[in-house]
Order: C-alpha cells, then sequence, then structure tokens
C-alpha cells in the first residue's frame, strides 16, 4: 500500500501523461500481441522469436549484474560506519515517504560533474550521488537532492512492468519527454517536501544551472527565476517539448509554487481544526 503523501507530492500533469502513456501503451502492446499471434503459426518463427527474447532478457540482466558490480567495486557504499550523516538522511527520508527499505546510497567521483540518480537493479533500490553535488553548501540542500532521488522510487517511475507497459507510447511525438518532464517535477516537490526549506531547495536546482559551488552561496533566487521571462517564446517552446527535463527555471519556479501550496493547505487545515473544535464546543455547549 502506498504511503498518502506520495498522491499529494505526485504532479498533476505525471497523472494526466501517465494516464495516457498506459492506455496508448496497452493498446499498441495488444496490437502487437494479436500480430505476433498470427505470425507465429510457423514454429520456425517461434523459435526465431523466442530466441530474441531470450537474448533480450541475458543481455538486460547481465548489464545490471555488471553495473551492481562496478558500483560496490569502486563506488563508495554509505552506511552506519561510513558517511553516517548521509545515511541517516536517506533512511529519515525514506522512512517519511513510506518508502522501506530505504534504497542503498552511494557517492561516486564525477570529476565536478553535478549530477544524481536512481536505478532499480534485480529489484534493489539505489541512490547515486556524485561528490560535487554532495559537498552542497547546507544539509538542506543535499537533503533535497536526496528527497528528489527517493522521489523517484517512490512513485514507482523505475517499476519494470510499468515502463514495459509504456514503452510503445514512446513512439507518439513529444509524450514520451512530456512525461518525463513531469516526472521530474513531481520528484523536485519530494525534494522539497523532504528539505523543508524553500531557499535550500531552490539553490539545489540552481547548482546544476551553475555549477560552481563558490557562487553557490552569493547566487540570487528571484534573479534566477526572473530569467524565465527572457527565455524566448516560440523557441523555447521548441527546445522544451524534445527535452526529457524541464527548464531549471521552471523548475525552481515550480518548487517556489509547491512551497506557497503547502503553506496554504496547512493554514486552510489549522482553520478547519480549529471550526471543528469550535463547533464541538458549541454542541457541548447545547
Amino acid at each position: 500500500m502506498k504511503h498518502p503523501i506520495i498522491s499529494r507530492l505526485r504532479h498533476r500533469k505525471e497523472a494526466l501523461y501517465g494516464a495516457f502513456m498506459s492506455v496508448i501503451g496497452f493498446v499498441i502492446w495488444a496490437v502487437i500481441i494479436v500480430v505476433a499471434v498470427a505470425a507465429l503459426l510457423s514454429p520456425a518463427h517461434d523459435l526465431v522469436f523466442v530466441a530474441y527474447a531470450i537474448g533480450l532478457g541475458l543481455f538486460v540482466m547481465i548489464s545490471a549484474a555488471l553495473y551492481r558490480a562496478h558500483a560496490f567495486g569502486h563506488f563508495v557504499l554509505v552506511g552506519p560506519a561510513q558517511f553516517p550523516h548521509l545515511y541517516n538522511m536517506v533512511q529519515e527520508g525514506a522512512s517519511r515517504i513510506g518508502l522501506q527499505p530505504a534504497p542503498t546510497a552511494f557517492v561516486y567521483n564525477s570529476n565536478g560533474l553535478l549530477n544524481a540518480f536512481a536505478r532499480r537493479i534485480f529489484g534493489g533500490r539505489f541512490i547515486f550521488l556524485t561528490s560535487a553535488l554532495v559537498d552542497a553548501e547546507t544539509d538542506e540542500q543535499v537533503k533535497f537532492v536526496i528527497g528528489h532521488e527517493l522521489g523517484h522510487h517512490a512513485a514507482g517511475h523505475l517499476n519494470f512492468w510499468k515502463h514495459l507497459l509504456q514503452l510503445p507510447a514512446h513512439l507518439v511525438p513529444f509524450l514520451g519527454p512530456a512525461y518525463s518532464r513531469s516526472r521530474e517535477l513531481t520528484c523536485d516537490r519530494f525534494g522539497a517536501y523532504l528539505s523543508e526549506d524553500v531557499q535550500a531547495s531552490k539553490t539545489a536546482l540552481q547548482m546544476l544551472a551553475c555549477g560552481c559551488r563558490r557562487l553557490n552561496s552569493s547566487l540570487n533566487c528571484e534573479a534566477f527565476e526572473a530569467q524565465e521571462q527572457l527565455v524566448p517564446p516560440f523557441w523555447g517552446w521548441v527546445s522544451l517539448i524534445f527535452s526529457r527535463y524541464p527548464r531549471t527555471t521552471q523548475r525552481v519556479i515550480a518548487v517556489a509554487a509547491f512551497f506557497g501550496e503547502e503553506i496554504s493547505d496547512r493554514y486552510d487545515g489549522r482553520i478547519q481544526a480549529q471550526q471543528s473544535k469550535s463547533l464541538d464546543g458549541t454542541i457541548m455547549q447545547n
């Protein structure tokens, strides 16, 4: 059973595009299966398709096994005895969003590249953090990055069967990239939720654009957000529809909007609680 926070943090566009991807994928797979069954009337064809399926399966398994071996042999495994501060961030963040057991985390030398990613390997959950990204200015920025990667796991973005179902839908022009962008916005919301700091969340994203630790402390979030207004409307749209990631300026604006929603929801919740308490008191008096 999924944690209730997942539905709240999932971006509305992801829910929409995800539904389109699943429905279109199901329809295309149904057509493929019908055509394949019609083509597999000959035993010779059966052997060819079975051989291809086995070969593809072996390739995927061997690739996963090699990457897992590479990670344990070349990266630094985060644990209670190795970077316990980071380990606790991963454990606490995973617990807050109902992700149990928590993913296995690694830190690796990226030669200055700011990046992080999540993977499923043989059913296990993993997150990989670059040395440059972990070397952020504040813990809240690191929590945002960890939260973003935990979000990919919690939101089901790495589910094999879901990927397989939606795979044919990538044939629809621009739908796959749009779905990918919406998933990144969802994970930014997870990062913001776990960091609990609007400024740290925005500057963590801006690090991806700036890439300079020395300048990170002096980043002006408002000035960076204002850059979105300078993007040429038409060419900005053209570049966006081919991209699997939203513009960083858009992501920073979306995170700020998320915190606005959270404040509004909490305020409404307090008002409702006060009204309910007042109503109970009135009933008791009557």
